[in-house]
């Protein structure tokens, strides 16, 4: 059974997954598949609940992007979601050194986050490749900050943030995924993701905990 965690800003650090307009922004592209468990969870609320308490405390924060470059569309091969994802440029950039047209696309930050992404103390990581962080550098950031305990949030439920949940836990980090400031699709053939992902998410987490109950533990620091 998952656990309370407390929290320290010395060794703890947010984590937060693809915090971009696409599957954030009714304007963006996976917003039809996302929209209802996002409005549930009130998942950009607490999203941005615990940027404020976590950037008032101390805490770091990390983000792990998704983007896809025009080199990756020579890929051979891709799942299911992949192909989607590929077929409408979800996450686009025009090119891995290049920057224009990524203000107000799909693959920027969800506008009302950029004051606390961007302000010059967040870390972001260079982006996952598929759906974890083994593409991508986001351990060797954790780790040369000494962080051990992560608080675990973002998009998407039982894709994104999943992998990256198992992946942490591999590596060796005590994770808490915060259940409402994540959100999952919901497909007419597939089914529902944030349903799939809460069953793992208690298998697996240290803990599985609300946005309040995060806030708390933040603030008792």
């Amino acid at each position: 059974m998952a656990q309370q965690m407390s929290f320290n800003k010395n060794d703890s650090a947010v984590v937060f997954i693809d915090p971009q307009n696409d599957v954030l922004s009714e304007h963006g592209l996976g917003w039809d598949l996302v929209k209802d468990n996002v409005k549930e969870n009130k998942t950009i609320e607490n999203m941005e609940r615990i940027f404020k308490t976590g950037k008032a405390g101390g805490f770091e924060f990390f983000i792990s992007p998704h983007y896809f470059y025009p080199i990756d569309y020579g890929w051979k091969f891709n799942g299911p979601l992949e192909t989607i994802e590929r077929d409408t440029k979800m996450f686009a950039r025009r090119g891995i050194l290049n920057l224009e047209g990524l203000s107000g696309s799909g693959a920027d930050w969800l506008e009302r986050f950029k004051p606390y992404i961007e302000d010059g103390k967040t870390i972001t990581a260079s982006p996952h490749r598929v759906w974890g962080p083994q593409t991508n550098d986001l351990v060797l950031q954790l780790r040369k900050r000494r962080i051990n305990r992560i608080i675990l949030g973002g998009m998407l439920a039982n894709i994104c943030v999943e992998s990256h949940l198992r992946e942490l836990l591999e590596q060796g980090f005590e994770v808490a995924v915060v259940k409402d400031a994540t959100a999952g699709p919901r497909h007419p053939e597939w089914g529902d993701g944030y349903k799939a992902a809460l069953i793992n998410y208690n298998f697996l987490a240290h803990a599985v905990l609300s946005t309040d109950e995060v806030i708390k533990a933040m603030q008792a620091t």
